[in-house]
């Protein structure tokens, strides 16, 4: 199974670039989006569900904002939008699909890059995702958490550690919560597969970033322990351009 995350930056702007056209060029199986940055009635869909995907939003109340979007051929048993908690139901950041004994959370971290507000809301986030997910896997041991978590996990994953150390998405008390995350029973599937590569998930649209490869590494799939063990592989596609974010795949047996 072909599972993608990708983190849009607008699905209607992706949409201009080509989505479509890439996503019918491939044979993904799911496409879990994030920060779609729009309401179903604002998008024309209707390509997409001839290629034979079922589509569940979870879109933000503020109109352009956040929202996460999943795709899938086969039609999930189950939909639970949010996770029970505000603020960040209001910004649309989580929605599960159940597909028979295992589950996938298409999520979209919130980013504390504004402020001490926002970075204040992104802690709570972490403590939020992990207690809602870990009381989940009592019930759903075989879990799927992909995303854009907005952290980059260790040194290897940004291009400038050292200049970065202050700036969020690289603090220290947010890859200590990745640390603590995946020993607390999730695998990292792209660094499990890939120890010492170094790829890029999300550049700068400032100076040439992208060309320059000044990235870090922000999205990833984090698989449960009892799926780890069907890891086959996990990658960045970053030869894929409709946003700022590239797609990352895993390719796991379900």
């Amino acid at each position: 199974m072909k599972i993608v995350s990708y983190n849009v930056n607008g699905i209607r702007a992706a949409q201009k670039k080509g989505f479509e056209d890439w996503v019918a060029d491939n044979d993904f199986d799911i496409i879990c989006i994030q920060e779609s940055k729009a309401q179903p009635e604002q998008v024309e869909w209707e390509k997409l569900k001839e290629l034979g995907y079922h589509d569940h939003w979870y879109s933000a109340e503020k109109k352009g904002y956040s929202g996460v979007i999943t795709l899938s051929k086969t039609e999930p048993e189950q939909v639970i939008k949010g996770i029970g908690m505000d603020p960040f139901d209001h910004e649309g950041r989580v929605i599960r699909t159940d597909f028979g004994d295992w589950t996938l959370l298409n999520c979209y971290f919130p980013s504390g890059t504004t402020g001490d507000v926002r970075q204040e809301i992104k802690m709570q986030f972490l403590d939020a995702i992990q207690q809602h997910v870990h009381a989940l896997l009592k019930e759903r041991p075989k879990l799927i958490l992909c995303g854009d978590y907005n952290i980059a996990h260790t040194e290897i994953d940004i291009h400038d550690p050292v200049r970065n150390k202050k700036t969020s998405g690289f603090l220290p008390e947010e890859r200590e919560w990745m640390s603590q995350w995946f020993a607390s029973g999730f695998t990292d599937a792209f660094r499990s597969q890939h120890p010492e590569l170094v790829e890029y998930s999300w550049w700068s649209y400032r100076a040439a970033a992208r060309q320059r490869n000044k990235g870090w590494r922000l999205d990833y799939h984090s698989v449960s322990a009892a799926l780890s063990d069907r890891i086959q592989d996990a990658r960045q596609l970053t030869d894929v351009v409709h946003s700022d974010h590239c797609p990352v795949l895993l390719e796991i047996d379900l």
